[in-house]
């Protein structure tokens, strides 16, 4: 490709409010700084002409599990006027939290999950804590984290999401995430960029249509050994073995004290560079790399 590149970087329509992407600013000056032109716009801004783009680069598209069927749709039309990072391949096997299923029967040390589709009879624990959202949610959406036997607020939670046409999967809740967080692993390019720990998202009581922070008092975090292994596993462990640009690997700590992978983030992860400034030079070379 001649000439300078031109890249979008793909968020949300925030509506006139504040915008709560902190990196997109930042990232799109560093890519003008380093020659492109590359501009922040919406997923379903009917505007956009996507073929006038060397790179369609999936940033903030924090809407999408509210339409996850719209917004898989929009998926495959960008990929074929352009280069859409991660692939269409990926948006679509990655949206669906089913994926987690796949991932533990691979091999992927994950945590335990059953998954309550519309019409499936609701069975609930009753004699652990645990944790209900849906198979299609961002930054803890209809989650809600309950106690040990109490069903009733549970079931009312299935209720509405079966209600809603969605799938609920239901966890046991990993008591050490209190005392030791979770564990974000951003890679970049093929190779970890950098890490953060966040404190609990999900606290007693909280209701699982309220709004929750997402990311907690995230800073720095210097993985260990064991959790770099379970990240590689399962970035391994995508099917196909598509071509990553870009991957955040959630992890806690389970009972025994070895790390689970909580989430596979693949089409829209917050990579906290303004936690890690260090990094945005080389997120830069990266994109600049898959636009050309």
């Amino acid at each position: 490709m001649a000439g300078t590149p031109r890249i979008a970087l793909v968020t949300y329509d925030s509506g006139g409010e504040e915008h709560k992407d902190r990196d997109l600013p930042v990232l799109a000056g560093a890519l003008r700084d380093a020659g492109a032109d590359a501009v922040a716009v919406a997923w379903d801004d009917p505007r956009v002409d996507w073929a006038a783009f060397d790179l369609a680069l999936l940033r903030s598209t924090w809407d999408y599990s509210w339409r996850a069927a719209e917004f898989t749709a929009w998926a495959e039309r960008c990929a074929r006027a352009t280069r859409l990072v991660n692939p269409v391949e990926v948006v679509r096997w990655n949206a669906d939290k089913r994926y987690l299923g796949e991932l533990a029967r691979a091999g992927v040390p994950a945590v335990p999950t059953r998954y309550l589709a519309p019409g499936d009879p609701v069975e609930l624990p009753a004699d652990e804590e645990y944790v209900v959202k849906p198979t299609s949610g961002a930054g803890a959406r209809y989650a809600a984290r309950h106690p040990a036997g109490e069903h009733d607020a549970a079931l009312r939670q299935v209720a509405r999401m079966h209600a809603e046409g969605l799938t609920a999967m239901v966890q046991p809740y990993l008591t050490a995430v209190d005392t030791h967080g979770e564990r974000a692993l951003q890679f970049f390019g093929g190779r970890l960029l950098h890490a953060g720990v966040k404190g609990a998202v999900l606290t007693p009581g909280t209701p699982y249509d309220a709004d929750k922070v997402a990311h907690p008092g995230i800073r720095h975090w210097e993985p260990t050994a064991a959790e770099l292994a379970v990240a590689e596993r399962a970035l391994a462990a995508v099917p196909g073995s598509p071509e990553l640009l870009y991957a955040r690997v959630d992890l806690a700590t389970g009972p025994d004290g070895e790390p689970l992978l909580m989430e596979l983030e693949l089409i829209e992860p917050n990579l906290f560079l303004y936690v890690h400034p260090a990094s945005v030079p080389r997120v830069v070379r990266s994109v600049l790399a898959a636009a050309r």
